[in-house]
């Protein structure tokens, strides 16, 4: 079976660029680079042309995620792969591969209508080192383990979305069982298909397409620092600071301009390859209450 190697980019529909812009910058602290079109900017966390494209289009959430292939012998195989399990594909144009700076692309959808895309040849940019927004003690982790982790929203079940993403190659399966008295335990699912202990979630219901992206750093005081700059900034927290007990990632969460949230980490293991389930994290990671928000 062909696999997708990482989360290479995604696509973000806004209401406000100017907003999107700034918080990129100076609360996330990727790279800001103008679009090639009018209502769109790149967002940069390494040497890739981009990672994430925003366009001004008012739907403040995801529009589609790129997921790699190793090259064109895959790309082909992948696309013969999805057919045979009868998975619509739309083989796109050279002018829209060049869009999205990779050299081919693929378009489909998951089961809910989440917008996909799968690539080769991404455009790398080492004569332009990645430069960060603001002030960093470190960098992103991104390398083989791509951009980050996504959450998502499901609407067909487990064993449809599931069966999508086998076809795709990643693996995985329910990592969290939390216990609800009186009701049957409310479940977590994650699927991996590099080194990162998870690239994809489904957990939440939500009305909109996406749950949370996560982004890593490679030193654990940007994860202080961001912190500190989203209370000078009054950002709304989501999650309070706490350590996943499936990836062992040190994180908290909090609201972007598009109401959905983001969240960054340091450290946190590999992916294991063998099935397990928790009833909590390790710690913290608490929701944060209305109430909480607006004394904040």
């Amino acid at each position: 079976m062909v696999q997708v190697t990482e989360l290479g980019y995604m696509g973000i529909g806004v209401k406000s660029l100017t907003d999107w812009k700034r918080y990129a910058a100076d609360i996330l602290a990727l790279e800001v680079v103008d679009g090639d079109t009018p209502g769109r900017c790149y967002l940069r966390a390494d040497n890739w042309h981009h990672r994430i494209v925003v366009d001004e289009d008012g739907t403040d959430d995801l529009n589609y995620l790129g997921f790699r292939v190793a090259g064109g012998e895959e790309f082909l195989e992948m696309k013969r792969q999805l057919e045979d399990a009868g998975i619509r594909v739309q083989m796109a144009s050279s002018e829209e591969a060049s869009q999205r700076h990779v050299l081919e692309l693929m378009k489909l959808a998951d089961p809910s209508g989440v917008p996909i895309e799968v690539f080769h040849g991404p455009h790398s940019q080492p004569n332009k080192p990645f430069h960060p927004g603001r002030r960093m003690h470190g960098r992103f982790i991104t390398g083989d383990g791509g951009l980050g982790h996504t959450m998502l929203t499901q609407t067909v079940g487990w064993e449809k979305t599931y069966a999508f993403y086998r076809h795709l190659g990643m693996r995985g399966g329910v990592d969290y069982r939390f216990p609800v008295p009186g009701k049957s335990p409310f479940e977590a699912m994650f699927m991996s298909c590099n080194s990162r202990d998870h690239t994809l979630a489904w957990a939440f219901p939500g009305t909109k397409r996406i749950n949370h992206l996560m982004l890593q750093y490679n030193e654990f005081d940007d994860v202080g620092l961001t912190y500190e700059i989203i209370q000078q900034n009054q950002i709304q927290m989501g999650i309070t600071h706490g350590r996943h007990a499936n990836d062992g990632m040190y994180s908290f969460y909090f609201l972007n301009p598009s109401g959905w949230m983001n969240e960054v980490g340091w450290g946190g293991r590999d992916a294991n390859y063998q099935s397990e389930y928790h009833e909590r994290d390790t710690y913290g990671h608490d929701p944060v209450k209305p109430a909480q928000k607006a004394a904040e």
